[in-house]
């Protein structure tokens, strides 16, 4: 774990099989906010170490994009450690967390709406993520700058506390269409995203941007 910007915390795994680096952030706030829960194995490394920055402190929320193993694999054992923390997702993945067990109690969020506190404030984002083509939720942490981007802006390899230089322009353009396989909603993402200018890409998989 470490501090990779501001007070955003970073836990991550690399999994040689498949060359790729699996990342979850903590912003630690009068609210803190996790920032997706890793597989079971992920999430039983992290709960440790999220105690030990957490001290006294309760984590309130949980933030998943979309439903997929490592975005919140590890939801119901971290729930059994901060059970007053409240999962953040779209309303699909909402039915899903319920429909498989793993929470009866969630904040479904819809594109273009917000959660505002007194350390920050997020605003979500449509992301029809390549699970299905499921309506997912990106999300831009809009006082420090930080956008979270789940599984898009991805780079292979080993990557822990790494941060490199980039342009936002080139990543957004650089979205795939494996990663959106429809290039209406591709080109949708592509032209709202563009319209944001953040300091800081806390990724899914791979080093940080700096943009």
């Amino acid at each position: 774990m470490s501090v990779i910007y501001q007070d955003l915390h970073q836990f991550s795994t690399y999994i040689p099989p498949i060359n790729l680096t699996f990342n979850q952030y903590l912003l630690t706030a009068k609210e803190p906010i996790l920032f997706h829960t890793g597989n079971v194995q992920q999430a039983t490394e992290m709960v440790p170490k999220l105690k030990t920055i957490l001290g006294y402190n309760n984590l309130s929320y949980i933030f998943i994009s979309h439903f997929e193993a490592d975005e919140c694999g590890g939801l119901s054992y971290l729930l059994e450690h901060f059970p007053q923390a409240k999962p953040i997702c779209p309303e699909v993945t909402a039915r899903q967390l319920t429909g498989f067990g793993l929470t009866q109690e969630f904040i479904a969020k819809k594109p273009g709406e917000k959660l505002t506190t007194e350390d920050y404030e997020l605003e979500f984002f449509s992301y029809p993520s390549e699970m299905h083509l499921w309506e997912g939720l990106l999300v831009l942490e809009k006082r420090r700058g930080i956008f979270f981007s789940s599984d898009l802006m991805i780079r292979f390899g080993e990557a822990i506390d790494a941060i490199v230089e980039s342009n936002w322009e080139t990543e957004i353009d650089g979205i795939r269409k494996e990663q959106v396989p429809d290039s209406e909603r591709l080109i949708q993402l592509q032209r709202t995203l563009k319209q944001f200018n953040p300091n800081f890409v806390a990724t899914g998989h791979g080093p940080c941007l700096k943009v």
